[in-house]
């Protein structure tokens, strides 16, 4: 049911009933599904009585399933009421926080909730996002890939937009018809109806508030009647319609998808709103999320690559069809933790357990189907050799660690006088001591039993056999029981493997370098000095790292480690008044772990004496401290561009932050931080306003880039450049005790209430895996290289033991899929249906062609639910799209 035409003139106005529901946030999930399913109890049977009720359900699913799970009688009721066009569901299955999840992710959500709610009766056709934390640069063209034309946003609005209404427009140029929540978001008019005897008044006062908005041209104003966790009044019709001509307002109740339906989807002429939104100037967007229960922001880019660049690709081209229900039940999961209120943790620490329960099972259904396929193809690979795959769209060349066993013996077990029983109850199928029994011998007394165990099983055993060499009595014998095995260790071998497919390699069994194709740059250690050939790292006497380049240019003082105090909460950061910065170690202690040729790793122990809390009565911190040990590995690798840095400490002190400073080769006035299907510039300030200090700290996820340095990056951070733009600090840790706080020198306002949350100290052990990649010229000559370091550093190549005999050949190497292409990334390949469906984006920024080559005979473009486009020319297996600037493109491959 559309608005009347007379009715989309800026003078009417529509009030949306709706609720903003925070699936999990100060309290646990189940705590709040309860309050959800006493509301929509209430709310459905109010619907039915009174047929004027219109209701929007927040624009996710989730409040949908989590109400039906627990009333699964109720399904026929929403449908009902969602096909009457008096109940708005969808387009999201849940309301996530953009930047703490995967381009890739945002479009499953989108894909997941459409699928959804068009099964309860249909979609609510507006890309609704009320509260997110800022919103990506490539939201618009995400929202335009699935068929959406409307977009609704609250936070992260620059200044300069003055109007209700705006063109947002994606780096690609995708514009999308943008309504701006002006003068108090998604509550703006929640209220209305709360002093029933002055709701003409309330109402006079919101239209006039709304009108100073109003672009001429763009429709009815518009105000939300909701907030979280809210319901309306019963008698909301009634109220509205006797305020309406008290106060001479053409005013009515709608859904969303009633506002929007019949209001134009073009965006000419109107005001226009460049990349990302994360202004400061109109509402909080709570930077400090991203710094906050890091571990769980670390599980989320773990499961998400484990998922989408290994599990996925590798069931689509060296499956057998029957992984799809565990990546489903991984995609669920991990669409679940990836709500505003979730992986941000900025809940209770409820919440954050829960979260990290969901997130630890989307990994391992991942993994699940990793080692369902990888058992499957190292059948055929000797158990003495690996099986590697290559989750990079183009061959990869590379080191991979193997668990080897050397020539001796290394006796494991030796038991006298022990019963026959016992010894043989300790053998589970071939497994023994963590290892897989090879041979036995019994001593011709029979006194004296010897197992052989090897790391992987390399002939069938039966313990049958043992207890039948034991005699008839075994059950009486008691005996001497050796357990013995070859001495272990791992071995670096070097491998080469095809794009998106696998090959064989063996490793020897001693320290030298093995595998074929070996790199011509040999990595070397002499003292505190490391050397590839490409990058040399060298250790200072204070444990930091000074960094050479292919061009020579020298960077040192990386690895400083700044710790501060933080007396603020989950959202926001505040320093004390009376801040006590700790810099420089008690003690530094260099040690040299492995000397190469294929790598070499030092390890750089510094010791620091950090206070131990906040002090709140005088706005410091404690004179109390605790000793803290942090490591720092620096390893190079042969042929790598960039030198790996592990940085791992046990956090023993509450309320700080500790950043780690990486200088720049030259000043820089911009960053480059890979997002969400985007490289996005920002500078060194953001911009202020409302009521949250400006902090120009930034989130990012494959690496951020800037003044010739970029920092590969392992997980969601936080980032800030800092010293005029000659530092790159990037956040490893904050500490902080409350949920929100009442009283918080960067915010205005309450964030949420004030509860404790001990656990968002995040004590214990926390560690960090980057890189440092030095490039030459400007970022823009330089984009290519680090995209394609960026994607090898996150996803390394992934080794299984092989299962077949010793006596078994080496198979032949297996081609997967390549894409090639200058600043082509590929995010996504999946199986549908008959299709091999494939995600790239241009990430180069510059318009370019990618080439698509894995044998396939037919292929045509898709949009980003996966519906059929256009028929693409197919010549010898290989595919050329040609794309512009940013874009993301879909393709359907077939054979």
């Amino acid at each position: 049911m559309s608005i009347p035409s007379h009715d989309r003139s800026g003078s009417a106005l529509v009030v949306v009933p709706h609720t903003h529901w925070d699936r999990e946030w100060y309290l646990p999930f189940q705590r709040f599904r309860l309050r959800l399913v006493a509301l929509l109890d209430e709310l459905l049977d109010r619907m039915e009585d009174d047929p004027r009720h219109r209701f929007t359900l927040d624009g996710q699913l989730a409040a949908v399933d989590d109400y039906l799970e627990v009333r699964p009688g109720a399904r026929e009721r929403v449908v009902s009421l969602v096909k009457a066009g008096r109940l708005a569901i969808g387009p999201w299955d849940i309301l996530m926080d953009e930047f703490l999840c995967s381009g890739e992710q945002i479009v499953r959500n989108l894909e997941r909730g459409i699928r959804r709610s068009g099964e309860l009766g249909g979609t609510m056709p507006v890309g609704y996002l009320p509260d997110m934390f800022g919103h990506i640069a490539q939201m618009p063209q995400i929202l335009r890939g699935v068929g959406l034309d409307h977009a609704c946003v609250h936070r992260g609005v620059p200044s300069r937009v003055t109007t209700d209404t705006f063109a947002w427009t994606a780096p690609d140029g995708t514009a999308v018809r943008t309504r701006y929540l002006a003068a108090g978001g998604y509550g703006n008019a929640a209220g209305l109806l709360a002093d029933r005897d002055a709701v003409a008044e309330g109402l006079r006062e919101l239209h006039g508030r709304m009108s100073a908005w109003a672009l001429p041209g763009s429709g009815p104003l518009l105000g939300m009647y909701g907030s979280d966790h809210t319901a309306p009044e019963s008698d909301a019709p009634d109220l509205l319609a006797r305020a309406g001509r008290a106060a001479g307002i053409t005013a009515r109740l709608a859904t969303l998808t009633e506002f929007f339906e019949g209001l134009p989807s073009a965006t000419d002429g109107l005001p226009v709103v460049h990349g990302e939104l994360r202004s400061h100037a109109r509402a909080n967007i709570l930077p400090g999320v991203h710094s906050v229960r890091p571990r769980l922001k670390q599980a989320m880019s773990r499961a998400e690559r484990r998922v989408e660049r290994y599990a996925e690709p590798m069931a689509a081209l060296h499956g057998d069809g029957g992984e799809q229900r565990f990546l489903d039940m991984a995609w669920q999961r991990l669409i679940a933790v990836s709500g505003h209120d979730s992986v941000t943790g900025c809940g209770c620490d409820e919440t954050a357990v829960q979260v990290a329960a969901r997130t630890a099972e989307a990994e391992q259904l991942g993994q699940a189907v990793c080692d369902l396929i990888g058992r499957r193809l190292a059948a055929a690979v000797p158990h003495d050799a690996l099986l590697v795959f290559n989750p990079s769209p183009w061959p990869r060349s590379g080191v991979v660690f193997a668990d080897v066993d050397r020539p001796g013996v290394q006796v494991l077990a030796d038991d006298t006088d022990l019963p026959a029983p016992v010894a043989l109850a300790r053998v589970h199928g071939t497994e023994l001591y963590g290892r897989h029994v090879s041979s036995w011998s019994l001593s011709g007394d029979g006194s004296l039993l010897t197992f052989e165990v090897l790391r992987q099983p390399s002939a069938p055993f039966d313990v049958a056999e043992v207890r039948e060499a034991l005699g008839a009595d075994w059950r009486k014998r008691r005996l001497r029981v050796r357990i013995v095995t070859p001495p272990g260790g791992t071995v670096p071998v070097w491998a080469q493997v095809p794009p998106l497919g696998h090959a064989a390699v063996r490793p020897a069994a001693e320290d030298s370098p093995t595998g074929t194709g070996l790199p011509p740059y040999d990595v070397r250690s002499d003292g505190r000095v490391l050397d590839n050939g490409l990058v040399r790292i060298e250790v200072a006497g204070d444990g930091t790292l000074g960094l050479r380049g292919p061009d020579g240019a020298v960077t040192a003082g990386l690895g400083a480690l700044t710790d501060g105090g933080d007396l603020g909460d989950t959202y926001n950061y505040a320093p004390p008044a009376a801040d006590l910065l700790v810099t420089e170690p008690e003690t530094v202690r260099v040690t040299r772990v492995a000397a190469g040729p294929l790598r070499a790793v030092l390890e750089v122990e510094r010791r620091y004496s950090w206070p131990a809390a906040g002090d709140f009565a005088v706005d410091g911190r404690a004179r109390r401290t605790e000793p803290v040990a942090v490591t720092m590995r620096v390893e190079l690798r042969a042929a790598e561009p960039y030198a790996r840095v592990d940085v791992a400490f046990d956090n023993r002190c509450d309320d700080h932050r500790l950043r780690l400073h990486l200088p720049l080769p030259s000043p820089a006035r911009s960053s480059f931080a890979e997002g969400q299907f985007a490289v996005v510039r920002r500078g060194l300030t953001a911009e202020g306003g409302g009521g949250e200090a400006p902090l120009p700290t930034f989130p990012a996820s494959g690496f951020v880039a800037a003044g010739g340095l970029a920092v590969l990056l392992t997980e969601y951070s936080e980032y800030e450049l800092v010293d005029s733009g000659r530092e790159l600090a990037l956040t490893l840790l904050r500490s902080v005790g409350q949920l929100s706080r009442n009283r918080h020198v960067m915010r205005d306002e309450p964030a949420g209430p004030q509860l404790p949350t001990p656990g968002a100290q995040s004590r214990g052990h926390r560690a960090v895996s980057l890189a440092l990649l030095p490039y030459s010229g400007t970022w823009e000559g330089a984009a290519d290289t680090v995209l394609r370091a960026a994607d090898e550093f996150r996803h390394g190549l992934l080794a299984v033991a092989g299962t077949a005999a010793l006596s078994a050949p080496l198979p032949e190497p297996v081609h997967g899929l390549s894409v090639g292409g200058t600043g082509v990334v590929l995010t996504s390949v999946r199986e549908r249906g008959e299709w091999t469906e494939v995600r790239v984006v241009a990430e180069g920024g510059v318009s370019t062609e990618a080439v698509l080559d894995g044998g396939f005979t037919r292929a045509r473009r898709a949009d980003l639910l996966g519906r059929a486009g256009e028929e693409l020319p197919v010549r010898e297996g290989t595919v050329r799209l040609p794309l512009r600037a940013w874009e993301i493109a879909t393709l359907q491959l077939g054979r």
